[in-house]
């Protein structure tokens, strides 16, 4: 509607703030719409007598429903520009309880994609309050935020717009910006009224405050002006609202008794009730829209909104059909802080309707108002009945004002169904009081909304730390693990082998047995570690300054258990002996096939931002769990709502040319993968088995303090860590050149695995290991057919020709490799595939 629509309907013959006006000296000036928008009237309030009475709220004065809704949205498009398009759809709106929930909802419309949420006095059992403040002025002051989505007000980045019908003091919006912005800091408020009504001193508060905080507050208003309160005018108000409620008791009793028997009960309230039993009562089937809430008690976002724009229609239709055919006036009466739900019908109703019949809108509350009928006062009559929702402060009055003598045919009562209960249609309920005033009374019932229970969040494990659970120290890393050291989970390897490529069992529902090194292994391993630590050292620097560039400047490293946890450790220390970093590192199970661990996410997640999380590996091998990674990210992204783990894996080498974050892409022995547990904290590879990992248990581990005489994962730490600063310059110039180049994924390495699987008849990509540390791994843990060794490879396979050499597995050389070597499991092993001895056969 338009404004000048607005201000000819607003116009009264007479100012209906006269009669408070000559009484007490309060003076109303401002603009030239000012007297149009409000008028007085008085009530029993220890903190301000006089109360603004708005003609275009629709709460104590009935209008025509376009123009309330069409007030709000004014205000809201207002806001749009101001904020524009972008930061308009990223704002978030909250209204006043109980007057300004409609208003504040229509001014979300005029945003066109903001959410919504009103303030309540109303508690929600089963949802936990955001937050809350206090009115200062208000008869009933403790404000309850129970949004459904606890992030609501978390968007720092975002303008939360405030609604309130009136801005007097200021009081009531600092109250609410001040705890908003100790949980939720944000750059930028708006405030929203009908009327600016502060004085020169509440102004420079405003202002003052906003500096305080350090954000901007911008204020959008549709008439400004103040009002004057002589001295005293708090109690001779209050002496006058005495006197006038006496002489209204002496009225009523003279009425009492000319017009009823001697004893009759005289109903409450300044205004009789009329004739008994009055109009009869119809309840009206709204088919209101499944899962659209009632209102912005616990949030209205668009989607909702466009649900319930497409409802409107039908629902006053329906409405319509049950009026008599005689209706001419016709009231849509809202219930305290329900005014959205039925101003919408009341617009739907009044489009729907035309010409045919004048529509109104207001809404009961609970704020106590003198009524005096008097055309130069805003509240004529008043409904006295009691409360009807069974409120959380107990029963008392509620009210409905300038109903009764209104002429209204037909009066829809619309409420929640929290509200529609026994006392709404008792003799002296809201109902009966409206029946005795009007020729028709329908009930439409809106379905109490109830947000879906949110189930308390198991309580997540913490992680393991040495010397309690591995022997790293408690700062090297944090374990996302549980511990199952007391389980017996080892099998022979032969049966796990054969249980695995029978599909039988998965390769992590158990656990190969411990190799126990020979001496001549282990001095192979002394001979590779004295070798290839300062190379070592070099990828460990080389990797570290690319992560700290490019996801700095303080990553959580999160390495894969287990043959990325020794990375991670030495990672860490290079953070902190080049720049005085102190890394978080955690480590964390992956398994091919079933994904990662997820409640070690929810960990991550609620402990970190999950951007700052940086997956370290030892390895690449043909990049299976570079795949695995970024699926099962994806997946937890999709199931669980967290987003922003970048599935990108930091790896020590990348031979296969499967990531864009490493330190080097050369395949070269690293020392770590000679051996087990006894090289990454006594801690052996992980577990997931459906009878020991529940839902919200972290995967398992073993820890094996029975192998603590033979442990060299300090060693192994120490030794590379020793030689961090003679290599400091090559990583310079290593890390610089490769943050210069073009380091996209060539998957080299995962074309080679297809092409061997076929020649060599495997047909089974997850059955080819290529790399010096896969190659190590399969004559580790599983039953190896064969090795191929790159021509001329050199020391770096010293070990692996032991090991075959032990495994009594073939080693044949070959050239066109783009690894070191490459392990081929049995590709159809039973445990007749060995002989007497338990070594592989040479053939299949």
């Amino acid at each position: 509607m338009s404004e000048r629509a607005t201000r000819e309907e607003t116009v009264n013959v007479e100012w209906s703030g006269n009669w408070v006006a000559e009484r007490l000296g309060v003076a109303l000036e401002g603009d030239g719409e000012l007297k149009e928008l409000l008028g007085l009237a008085l009530r029993r309030n220890p903190k301000r007598a006089h109360l603004l009475v708005s003609n275009v709220l629709g709460k104590h004065v009935p209008q025509h429903p376009s123009v309330v809704y069409g007030a709000g949205f004014g205000l809201g498009e207002r806001v749009r520009a101001l904020l524009g398009e972008e930061e308009a759809r990223r704002a978030v709106v909250l209204g006043y309880a109980e007057t300004a929930t409609g208003l504040g909802h229509a001014v979300a419309d005029g945003l066109r994609d903001a959410p919504y949420l009103h303030s309540t006095r109303r508690p929600v059992a089963g949802v936990a309050p955001a937050g809350g403040f206090e009115e200062a002025h208000s008869h009933a002051t403790s404000h309850l935020l129970l949004p459904e989505d606890p992030e609501l007000f978390a968007g720092g980045a975002s303008a939360l717009v405030l609604v309130d019908d009136e801005f007097s003091t200021g009081n009531t919006v600092l109250n609410t910006i001040r705890a908003l912005h100790g949980l939720h800091p944000r750059e930028r408020y708006v405030i929203v009224a009908l009327v600016d009504m502060r004085s020169a001193g509440d102004r420079d508060r405003l202002t003052a405050f906003a500096a305080e905080i350090g954000a901007r507050v911008d204020l959008v208003t549709r008439s400004t002006g103040t009002v004057t309160l002589p001295e005293g005018v708090l109690e001779r108000g209050q002496e006058l609202v005495a006197a006038q409620e006496a002489e209204q008791a002496q009225e009523a009793e003279l009425t009492q008794s000319a017009e009823q028997p001697q004893g009759a009960e005289q109903p409450q309230g300044a205004q009789p009730v009329g004739p008994a039993g009055g109009a009869a009562v119809t309840r009206v089937d709204l088919g209101w829209p499944a899962g659209v809430p009632d209102g912005g008690r616990h949030g209205f976002t668009p989607a909702h909104r466009a649900a319930l724009e497409a409802a409107l229609p039908g629902m006053a239709e329906r409405i319509a059909a049950a009026l008599d055919g005689s209706v001419r006036r016709v009231l849509v009466l809202g219930f305290e802080e329900l005014m959205y739900a039925p101003l919408r019908l009341g617009t739907a109703l009044e489009a729907l309707l035309g010409a045919d019949a004048e529509v109104r809108y207001s809404t009961t509350t609970r704020s106590p108002v003198l009524a005096v009928d008097d055309p130069g006062y805003a509240i004529r009559t008043r409904l006295v009945f009691p409360a009807h929702d069974d409120p959380a402060d107990g029963p008392g009055p509620r009210y409905a004002y300038n109903v009764a003598g209104a002429g209204f045919d037909a009066v829809v009562a619309v409420v929640d169904s929290t509200a529609d209960t026994p006392e709404l249609h008792a003799p002296d309920g809201l109902l009966a009081r409206l029946a005795a005033h009007t020729g028709q009374v329908l009930l439409a019932v809106v379905p109490s909304y109830t947000p879906t229970p949110v189930q308390e969040p198991a309580v997540l494990p913490e992680p393991l730390r040495g010397p309690d659970f591995s022997s790293y120290a408690p700062e090297d890393v944090g374990w996302l693990l549980q511990d199952l050291s007391d389980t017996e989970l080892e099998a022979p390897t032969e049966e796990r082998e054969e249980a695995i490529q029978s599909g039988g069992a998965h390769y992590a529902e158990s656990l190969p047995v411990e190799y126990q090194p020979s001496a001549e292994y282990q001095a192979l391993f002394t001979a590779a570690l004295d070798a290839s630590a300062a190379r070592m050292a070099r990828a460990v620097g080389t990797v570290t300054e690319t992560v700290l560039a490019e996801r700095g400047p303080r990553p959580v490293l999160v390495s894969l258990a287990r043959a990325g946890t020794p990375v991670g450790v030495l990672m860490r220390r290079w953070a902190r002996h080049r720049h005085g970093l102190d890394l978080p590192h955690y480590a964390i199970s992956i398994v091919r096939g079933r994904g990662i661990d997820a409640t070690a996410l929810r960990w991550l997640a609620a402990h970190h931002d999950p951007a700052d999380v940086v997956f370290v590996d030892g390895w690449t091998g043909k990049g299976a769990i570079t795949r695995e990674l970024a699926a099962a990210l994806a997946e937890f992204e999709e199931r669980e709502g967290v987003a922003h783990f970048d599935p990108e894996i930091a790896v020590l080498a990348d031979p296969g040319g499967c990531v864009r974050t490493y330190g080097t892409r050369e395949d070269f022995l690293i020392p770590s993968a000679c051996l087990n547990s006894t090289v990454s904290g006594l801690i052996s590879r992980t577990v997931l088995r459906a009878d020991l990992v529940g839902p919200d248990d972290f995967h398992g581990g073993k820890f094996y303090r029975e192998l603590a005489e033979s442990d060299v994962s300090g060693h192994f730490l120490d030794t590379v860590a020793a030689r961090f600063d003679e290599v400091a310059d090559e990583v310079d110039a290593a890390a610089k050149e490769l943050l210069a180049a073009d380091r996209a994924p060539t998957w080299e390495g995962w074309a080679a695995v297809e092409r061997i699987s076929e020649e060599y008849g495997i047909h089974d990509v997850n059955l080819v290991k290529p790399g010096v540390g896969e190659t190590t791994r399969v004559l580790l843990r599983r039953v190896p057919w064969k090795i191929l060794a790159k021509r001329g490879a050199g020391a770096d396979l010293t070990h692996i020709r032991l090991l075959a050499e032990q495994r009594g597995v073939p080693v044949e050389e070959v050239d066109d490799l783009p690894y070191s070597c490459v392990g081929l499991i049995h590709p159809r092993f039973t445990r007749g595939a060995t002989g007497a001895d338990g070594k592989a056969v040479a053939g299949a």
